[in-house]
């Protein structure tokens, strides 16, 4: 992750904007200003970690919207701390000395931040964990929040799993409202197959047998298998190697960490959950500071 990207400079930015950091009235009024402090951030709870390489980001983007030159901050990381690492109920995650009220500032944002992407992260290895040994794949979804999609996506790479689409641009899957308002799946095929630019693979999502036979038939060059049970989709994927032996399918909808190996068992390359973004739950980190 570049840290240092206009794209994530603006989201840091914009949520220091939002909490207005650099007029925090508390803070303010009851610090001395050159008051220094050390922060600790301790893990409360096992989680996998995501977003560490934000922290020192945060605290140079709160400098230049205060329009100030300050001395950057010593943020100390365990050798064996990461993004991506296990981290267990009460480890150390990161020790920071800098100016107190800048501390207390950032406070919330940082943890903001690290909590959301380690829960992301951390469900996603849950997932990771459950289809271990099969070769399938979890991607994540677009159900991310609006603004927040790069680094959501990061955090699920955290976590061992990949990413699907960035953004509507980046690929072509055709869904099953496309295939509605095109009038079917070969219409809707077709129109896809004469208007694509490049190289880019045709997905093609059937929500039933009838759409698989109809993808297959038209030219779908990789197929998502929506909403189907397990024994459902363990017959979509005979019929499909049947057909193509190395055509990839997906599989989406209904999964959870409770059947998610039953789907991987049926023999799909990939499983595309939502909630691993949409749904996470933000994992308790605090940060305790303390005078320096």
């Amino acid at each position: 992750m570049n840290w240092n990207s206009r794209r994530i400079t603006a989201i840091l930015s914009n949520a220091l904007l939002e909490d207005q950091a650099t007029r925090d009235a508390t803070t303010l009024a009851a610090i001395d200003p050159e008051q220094k402090a050390m922060a600790t951030i301790l893990a409360k709870e096992d989680c996998v970690l995501a977003g560490i390489g934000g922290v020192q980001r945060i605290f140079e983007v709160f400098a230049e919207l205060e329009g100030v030159s300050r001395a950057y901050p010593e943020v100390s990381i365990p050798q064996e701390v990461f993004d991506g690492v296990r981290l267990r109920k009460g480890e150390s995650v990161a020790c920071i000395r800098h100016n107190a009220r800048v501390l207390l500032s950032c406070e919330r944002i940082i943890l903001n931040l690290l909590q959301h992407l380690s829960g992301i992260a951390t469900i996603a290895r849950q997932y990771v964990d459950a289809v271990e040994g099969t070769g399938v794949k979890i991607l994540d979804t677009r159900k991310t929040v609006p603004g927040l999609r790069l680094l959501e996506k990061y955090a699920v790479r955290c976590g061992g799993g990949f990413n699907h689409r960035l953004d509507l641009s980046d690929g072509i899957l055709v869904k099953n409202n496309h295939i509605d308002l095109a009038g079917g799946v070969r219409i809707a095929i077709e129109r896809v197959l004469a208007n694509r630019r490049g190289e880019q693979p045709i997905e093609v999502e059937v929500r039933n047998m009838q759409e698989l036979e109809d993808a297959l038939k038209y030219g779908a060059e990789s197929i998502l298998l929506d909403n189907m049970t397990p024994a459902q989709t363990r017959e979509a994927v005979a019929r499909v190697r049947r057909e193509a032996h190395s055509m990839k399918i997906e599989s989406s909808g209904g999964i959870t960490l409770e059947n998610v190996r039953q789907y991987a068992e049926a023999g799909v390359d990939y499983i595309s959950v939502g909630a691993l973004t949409h749904s996470a739950r933000a994992v308790d980190l605090s940060m305790r500071i303390q005078s320096a």
